[in-house]
């Protein structure tokens, strides 16, 4: 081994990766980047502030200053709910995840315990909607916070005690919400990446520009890689489902929005991958960019945890990104079967893919080899 040649080959490497300024930034800056936004979704406990809707049926002093403790305490936004309402149906209409009730009897219940030393308890019932992927972080952190109380009493059996009440008609598992969105970033991942590959190594080989000499056209080209992704996503998916059925026994309902979803899928994906490939061609540089693209979106899209946990203005950033909307449409028509909901999340979705997909087209130019 001759360390000089060692070092000629890095000092070369080095200079070729200075010079390749995307790559640079991508390699250099783009985990800073994910530093910065995951340390602000994974805040610590103290710094968050969910959302909680709270129906306080004993609307007396008692009940308002367990209220008052749990914001201060429990870093929780509350938003109150009209004792009149009836809550299951409230949730249903305005789309809550979480409504707390307090009973009616809240205050009587605590003079006995406190001041007269009765073994009293009082159940808080959460209306919960279990198909949230929120819910049960929100639910784990009141429990925390009931479980602190009841100790701070130090009495047996335990004052504060809860139970749950769903707003759907079936039982749902994590499972069956989890399983849409691994297909939705799937698809995602292998339609963008599949062609950034395969037109950076065309590219470089100057493949791209000879086919414009060649018989077939470009949109002739195009739309068998279309088809190629999208046959890939069927086998994939297929696969996916198989596994989840024979392994898990998940209830998932099987329907043609599932192909159209996968089929808009990999059109926004194949699209933004025609673009990339136009303006960094490298391939280095090319993988990099997708990956800038991709990762952020497969944490911040709610494929796998929820988006309520985020702050405010990065729930409003998700709501921007594409895999979102591929996440939420499959999760309404396969497990909820709600085909006005998979309509509305397939139309903004198609639009998308329909603009990013005509600008990859433009940005596809045979005779420049790009």
């Amino acid at each position: 081994m001759k360390l000089r040649f060692v070092n000629a080959n890095l000092v070369v490497k080095l200079k070729t990766f200075y010079r390749e300024r995307t790559a640079m930034f991508f390699t250099i800056a783009f985990p800073i980047i994910l530093i910065l936004v995951f340390g602000t979704i994974f805040l610590e406990r103290d710094t968050l502030n969910l959302e909680l809707y709270v129906q306080d049926l004993d609307h007396t002093h008692a009940s308002a200053q367990f209220v008052k403790a749990l914001q201060v305490n429990g870093n929780f936004k509350l938003i109150e709910v009209d004792p009149a309402s009836d809550a299951r149906e409230y949730a249903k209409s305005h789309r809550l995840n979480l409504i707390l009730v307090i009973p009616k009897d809240f205050e009587n219940l605590l003079h006995q315990r406190v001041d007269l030393a009765t073994p009293t308890s009082v159940i808080l019932t959460y209306i919960n909607d279990p198909s949230s992927t929120s819910v049960k972080t929100k639910i784990e952190y009141l429990n925390t916070e009931f479980a602190g109380m009841n100790q701070r009493m130090s009495g047996k059996p335990p004052f504060y005690r809860t139970e749950e009440t769903s707003i759907l008609n079936r039982k749902y598992r994590f499972i069956e919400f989890f399983i849409p969105g691994v297909i939705a970033m799937a698809v995602m991942t292998a339609s963008l990446f599949g062609t950034v590959n395969t037109n950076t190594e065309l590219l470089q080989k100057g493949i791209i520009r000879k086919l414009s000499t060649t018989p077939i056209t470009r949109t002739d080209w195009i739309l068998s890689n279309i088809l190629y992704q999208f046959t890939l996503a069927i086998i994939s998916t297929m696969a996916m489902l198989l596994v989840s059925y024979l392994v898990f026994h998940v209830d998932l309902q099987i329907n043609f929005w599932i192909l159209v979803f996968i089929l808009l899928d990999v059109f926004a994906f194949v699209g933004i991958g025609m673009i990339l490939t136009r303006f960094v061609q490298e391939a280095q540089s090319a993988v990099a960019a997708a990956n800038a693209i991709s990762f952020p979106m497969m944490f911040l899209a709610g494929s796998f945890f929820p988006i309520e946990m985020m702050p405010g203005f990065l729930q409003t950033f998700a709501k921007l990104l594409p895999l979102y909307y591929v996440n939420e449409g499959l999760r309404a028509s396969m497990v909820f079967g709600d085909n006005l909901a998979a309509l509305r999340y397939a139309a903004i979705i198609g639009i998308f893919a329909a603009v990013v997909f005509a600008l990859g087209l433009i940005a596809t130019k045979w005779e420049e080899g790009k």
